[in-house]
């Protein structure tokens, strides 16, 4: 099954592909299990800067395979299995220390669209299509899972595309704020990548900063004494000094993550 999710390391950016072409890259459980063991691993790795991830053969993913429900999720316990086993996985994304990249190229519905909406920036063709059918399954999108829709398209919007199971365009799904870019077909795998070294030519130990700076705002808590000084730590940095020195110098700065 480790065939089903490849990774590919091309200098410090990581690229995570969804890998069942043939099943327009439907997600089985093994692929939840590898994908969450992956994602931790990966942030975990002090030497990337950027994790993209992706589809093959022309799709992001459709959501789970349906196939698997008469065996794997066709009961209430089996279902709160599965659901543990999806929810950690997605919990892996949202968690990753560094920044996360999805290029989205056609199908990017259900489950597809969940592991999406968790990635830092989304990036998508033209022919791109969004959506959560579950209502024709007879499903519900679980708290854990809805919550980075509704944080990304707001309640309305998270309620209206729950009822009425409708799939759209890249179009309305850059008006409802579910990607950033839209971009021509041909174009969108060069876009994602050329986004991705602009992530990576920027100081690493500043982009995981600011992504733990934002987790603790939207927890709610109020932030201590030892988060707020948190935001003052950069100035002890290498690659603080290495920043603004190459910034007088008129030269690129090069980041070495300390």
């Amino acid at each position: 099954m480790s065939s089903d999710i490849l990774v590919d390391r091309d200098g410090a950016i990581a690229t995570v592909t969804l890998n069942r072409p043939d099943k327009l890259n439907a997600l089985t459980k093994p692929m939840w299990q590898r994908l969450g063991t992956l994602m931790r691993e990966l942030s975990a790795d002090d030497g990337l800067r950027c994790v993209l991830l992706r589809g093959a053969g022309g799709n992001f993913a459709p959501g789970n395979d349906i196939a698997e429900f008469e065996t794997e999720r066709c009961n209430f316990d089996q279902g709160k299995a599965y659901g543990a086993i999806l929810h950690d996985a997605l919990g892996a994304i949202a968690d990753c220390r560094h920044p996360t990249l999805a290029l989205i190229e056609g199908i990017c519905v259900g489950g597809g669209l969940e592991i999406a909406a968790l990635c830092d920036i989304r990036i998508c063709g033209e022919g791109s299509r969004f959506g959560v059918p579950i209502n024709r399954l007879g499903l519900v999108m679980a708290h854990a899972e809805l919550a980075a829709l509704v944080q990304l398209a707001g309640r309305a919007v998270a309620l209206e595309m729950l009822l009425e199971g409708r799939v759209f365009d890249a179009r309305e799904a850059l008006e409802k704020r579910l990607v950033h870019r839209v971009v021509a077909d041909a174009a969108v795998e060069a876009e994602a990548h050329a986004t991705a070294r602009r992530i990576a030519a920027g100081a690493p130990l500043a982009a995981r900063w600011h992504k733990q700076f934002l987790r603790e705002l939207e927890s709610g808590a109020p932030l201590t004494e030892a988060q707020r000084d948190e935001g003052f730590r950069c100035y002890d940095t290498q690659d603080f000094r290495s920043g603004y020195r190459a910034f007088l110098a008129k030269t690129a700065p090069v980041f070495s993550g300390r």
